[in-house]
């Protein structure tokens, strides 16, 4: 819920609006299996990384939501989005969110996985 003095808002008043991230490439061919396991491993040690267990766990309700549920819950939670991709993002006391992007959308160079 961004004040007008927060980051979150633009000149007009409106609060930023969060976007699909840029595609992006891993760096060898990737399986959906290798890419969930990439996106649970992060997930499990994020809140190490400092900040809030509630905000992670909106980060990632957030990153694994179309884009108006998304809205709404980084909203709700009164996550200020610097980037609006979601990459970079605060929580109301200053604590800085990153996510990189195999959490945020797939891989261009994604394959089947072998059955």
């Amino acid at each position: 819920m961004g004040c007008a003095g927060s980051s979150q808002t633009k000149a007009d008043g409106s609060i930023k609006k969060i976007r699909k991230p840029k595609s992006w490439k891993h760096p060898q061919p990737i399986t959906r299996s290798q890419l969930t396991q990439l996106r649970d491993e992060f997930w499990d040690t994020a809140p190490h990384y400092g900040g809030r267990k509630e905000i992670w766990d909106a980060l990632r309700a957030a990153a694994e939501a179309e884009l108006s549920l998304a809205q709404a819950i980084v909203d709700s939670a009164g996550v200020i989005v610097q980037n609006a991709d979601l990459t970079i993002c605060y929580d109301e006391r200053g604590a800085k969110y990153e996510l990189p992007n195999y959490v945020l959308s797939e891989p261009t160079n994604l394959i089947r996985d072998s059955s």
